[in-house]
């Protein structure tokens, strides 16, 4: 028993030490904060003055110089003398800066980026004593710069030098005076450039002024350093609300601002910012623990509905007046929120790590509830755990068990019954009935023992039961509710994978998502088939069906939460960056409190979701169209005034335009991009690059997108791209006369082609005139020739028989030589013969003939024989005409045995053997 109650203490001793971090927290709701640290915008960390310009840019004195960010990007610029910046003030166009000893303007040159002119050289016969300039204001039509020490009045031609004998603490415009505040005398007013005290100086003898504030209703509030602050009105100092002096005194006032909402913001060195509401008289504290970089606040700015926080280390911005507030829990004791519950007016959180409640707007932890919380339920009046251990009931702060079936995952009331609920746990189904005592009686469902994340009914007799692993199942359970009696499996041929499919019952039909993907279940073909009525939403997980509307959450592409009728009540809200770290995934919840408010869960906290004001948040404020902050190509910028912006080809492979809406925080941005190559997409930065874009004219087209999808009216740039030097006019204009010279060229060439060819072919027509003349001719000298060689052989021939005769006659005459008388008559007569038959004239005559047909064939013969005698060359004569030995003979006046002899000596002396025929050679001689 000792040990018992020893154990107990000593759980609750752990307890208390678990709790009471955790009391010091308080529900703090608050607005989204945004944070930009020093190494966002990579430049020194205490930031002294902001201001804005006319569309939301903002502009900080930081120790390193001006500081612009213009929604997407931030640039840092540096005074010539690279000293602080202490104060800053955007007035009718021109950025006015204090430094030390030193202060001027900027301006914007043609290119967009910030270009410094100052303002001292105006200050005639001035010396600075080691002066910084803490703050700018506009005063009538002239801009006053304020040091410790004095006052510079410019007037846009000179400087005016006011000086106090009092320490300058701040500036303020009052009724249309300059109002002075000191560090020990009090306040002074501005009159004909000499400073008038206040009447009663003795209120502010022991407080140090730090900032001066005018109210809506015509007040002055007046902020110390250390006493809190005091209200000017109606010529009456009074002390200011003692419930936000209490805070001042205590963590020391620094900047003051009063909001369009109607509150003031208090900025401290200790305790970062106080939210004072002047109708409700209530405090809202932003600090480190809510958010906040850094306590220590050292400026203030209000644009539109964010206000900008200038830090000792940072850059916070906070939107006012959000639909969507955050709770974040920073010390890490709560862990990941899987679910939220109202219990009698009483907001509870189960998480990881245990049941928490805000009591007294602080966040309490239930004792013993410590462990992995599933779920959280309202079940008829009493609030149930789905623990990890079991299920309990939390009742006047106290943690009491139910049931020990572990891990209490969903709760699920059963059709047509009044207070029977089911429950799925790590093993199975259990049954939960509230008994006349208000006592809940819980037994297990019996033939179902594996884990059940999730389960609907179909009708009050047939469950649907999703394993986590292994599959789906549809389960036909008894009247009792407490044991299973049919189960049917589906198989991955009826679903496209078992594991972690999600189940709903959504308009009394079956829902089934699974990798992504949406399916029903129709009870008439008992089949699994596709849930077009989803088919916009496939990838995106389901996280409420609230009645006719769905809450559903895009994990993988863009990072939208929908709330949809699926008709034409739609509403997307974009997750910031921020935002979207902060979920934990497949652990994403929305809880519903009411027609407006919703809870959405985090990994560190939750949020609060006002649907009213989100909708009328979004008719109210209209999308702006974004402004160009820079054009540029690879090479130099481009002066923003250019209506059409002409980028040389060699220059045109990295272009890139930003343009940005500096009032809004984190736009996404869509483009249209028109010309040689089209393009357009959704993109979350306003940095647009382009590539390799072929050259030619581009029209440019670029909208902000919002929250909800909503396109703002685009704004319009067009440039041009140049062609590449080979296809410039200088190079066309070069390839036309280029072209234009070789089809000349060419023509001239088919000219000189076509003359040539018809000289050509009127020289081939004139060869072949004259081959056919030739041919003509020499058919003709053929046929004269065949017919002096018929004549030749001819004349040869009749030669022949004449000598043949006379020789035939001789032969007669010598064979009758006798019978002649007369003997000298006889030779005479023989002599005549044998002269008839050695007649030169024949020989001649034939060989005038043969000459002609034969040209210098003797001459020839003679040149190569030179021992050829003219009997030979007779010989040779008639063996060219191919006469045989017979018919020569009688030419020759010899017998045939006297031509085979001479033939012999002639082949002799030609050279020829035996084996070559000697007419053949003669006639192929030449």
């Amino acid at each position: 028993m000792i040990l018992g109650n020893l154990i107990c203490f000593v759980r609750h001793i752990l307890c208390y030490i678990w709790v009471f971090p955790l009391c010091m927290a308080a529900q703090n709701l608050v607005p989204p904060i945004h944070n930009y640290k020093v190494f966002d915008y990579n430049a020194a960390s205490q930031n002294w003055g902001l201001a804005t310009d006319d569309f939301g840019g903002l502009f900080v004195a930081n120790n390193m110089g001006l500081l612009y960010f213009n929604g997407e990007q931030w640039q840092l610029y540096k005074l010539p003398n690279n000293t602080i910046i202490r104060s800053v003030a955007y007035i009718n166009g021109k950025i006015y800066t204090g430094s030390y000893e030193e202060f001027g303007y900027w301006t914007k040159n043609e290119v967009g980026r910030l270009v410094y002119t100052s303002l001292t050289h105006l200050i005639d016969n001035n010396v600075f004593t080691s002066e910084e300039f803490w703050e700018i204001i506009p005063y009538n039509d002239k801009i006053v710069f304020r040091s410790f020490f004095k006052i510079y009045i410019y007037d846009h031609t000179k400087i005016e030098v006011v000086q106090p004998n009092a320490v300058i603490m701040d500036l303020a415009l009052y009724k249309d005076k300059l109002v002075v505040a000191s560090d020990s005398k009090g306040l002074f007013w501005l009159e004909d450039s000499t400073l008038q005290p206040w009447k009663d100086q003795d209120f502010f003898a022991n407080n140090i002024i730090v900032d001066l504030v005018v109210l809506a209703d015509g007040g002055l509030l007046i902020g110390t350093k250390l006493n809190g602050c005091y209200l000017l009105k109606n010529e009456v100092l009074t002390p200011w609300d003692d419930t936000v002096n209490r805070e001042l005194k205590l963590h020391q006032l620094n900047k003051m601002i009063y909001l369009s909402t109607g509150k003031i913001a208090f900025g401290t060195i200790k305790n970062g910012i106080y939210l004072y509401d002047i109708t409700k008289k209530s405090i809202e504290r932003l600090n480190r623990e809510t958010g906040l970089q850094n306590n220590t606040v050292l400026s203030l700015l209000q644009y539109q509905e964010d206000l900008w926080v200038g830090l000792d280390n940072g850059i916070d911005r906070i939107q006012l007046n959000a639909p969507i507030t955050y709770y974040t829990d920073y010390s890490g004791i709560v862990g990941t929120v899987y679910d939220m519950a109202t219990h009698n007016g009483q907001l509870f959180l189960g998480s990881n790590t245990g049941v928490y409640t805000f009591i007294e707007n602080k966040l309490q932890f239930i004792e013993d509830s410590q462990g992995h919380v599933w779920d959280l339920e309202v079940l008829d009046g009493d609030l149930l755990v789905g623990h990890n251990t079991g299920t309990f009931k939390v009742a006047k702060g106290m943690f009491e068990k139910i049931t020990s079936y572990a891990g209490g995952y969903q709760f699920i009331k059963v059709p047509q019954e009044k207070n029977i609920f089911l429950q799925g746990t790590y093993n199975g189904i259990t049954k939960y009935k509230k008994n006349t005592k208000g006592i809940w009686e819980v037994t297990r469902v019996a033939g179902l023992d594996f884990p059940v994340k999730q389960f609907c009914f179909e009708n009050n007799e047939v469950l649907w039961v999703a394993h986590p692993y292994r599959g789906l199942y549809r389960i036909k359970i008894n009247a009792d509710f407490d044991a299973i009696l049919k189960m049917k499996e589906f198989t991955t041929n009826e679903i496209p994978n078992n594991y972690n499919i999600k189940l709903y019952n959504i308009k009394n039909q079956i829902v089934i998502q699974s990798e992504g993907k949406w399916h029903k279940y129709d009870p008439i073909l008992d089949k699994i088939k596709a849930f077009s009525e989803f088919n916009p939403y496939q990838n995106k997980e389901l996280l409420l069906a609230d009645g006719a509307h769905f809450w559903f959450i895009d994990n993988e592409a863009t990072d939208e939460l929908i709330y949809t009728d699926l008709k034409q009540d739609s509403l997307v809200i974009l997750l910031s960056t921020q935002m979207r770290k902060r979920l934990a995934p497949e652990a994403e919840n929305i809880i519903k409190q009411n027609d407006s408010l919703y809870y959405f869960t985090l990994g560190d906290g939750f949020i609060k979701i006002n649907l009213n004001t989100f909708k009328g948040y979004l008719h109210n404020v209209a999308l702006p169209t974004p402004s160009l902050e820079f054009f540029k190509d690879e090479h130099k910028m481009y002066p923003l005034n250019t209506d059409i912006f002409k980028i040389p080809n060699k220059a045109a492979q990295d272009i890139t335009i930003q343009v940005a809406v500096p009032s809004l925080l984190r736009p996404g941005y869509y483009y249209e991009l028109l010309g040689a190559k089209d393009q357009s997409a959704f993109v979350h930065e306003g940095t647009l690059n382009f590539q390799n874009l072929p050259h030619g004219d581009y029209l440019l087209r670029v909208s902000t997108v919002g929250i909800n999808n909503e396109i703002s009216p685009p704004y319009i740039l067009q440039f041009k791209i140049t062609p590449p030097w080979y296809l410039s006019t200088v190079s066309l204009i070069a390839y036309a006369l280029l072209c234009i010279g070789i089809i000349l060229a060419v023509r001239r060439y088919n000219r000189l082609k076509l003359n040539r060819k018809h000289n050509e072919l009127k020289r081939q027509m004139e060869r072949d005139q004259e081959e056919r003349l030739l041919k003509l001719e020499k058919e003709k000298m053929a046929k004269e020739v065949r017919s002096k060689q018929k004549e030749l052989t001819s004349t040869a021939m009749n030669v022949a028989k004449k000598n043949e005769l006379i020789l035939e006659l001789k032969g007669l005459l010598l064979v009758n030589k006798e019978k002649f008388s007369n003997q000298q008559r006889y030779r005479s007569f023989i002599k005549k013969l044998d002269h008839s038959i050695n007649d030169d004239e024949d020989w001649r005559n034939f060989e005038i003939n043969f000459k002609e047909l034969h040209e210098d064939f003797f001459e020839k013969l003679l040149d190569k024989y030179k021992g050829l005698t003219p009997k030979d060359l007779k010989l040779c004569a008639y063996l060219k005409m191919n006469l045989s030995s017979k018919e020569i003979a009688p030419l020759m006046g010899i017998t045939t045995r006297g031509v085979e002899i001479h033939r012999y000596r002639l082949r002799k002396k030609l050279g020829i053997d035996g084996s070559e025929n000697i007419s053949n050679f003669l006639i192929t001689f030449k």
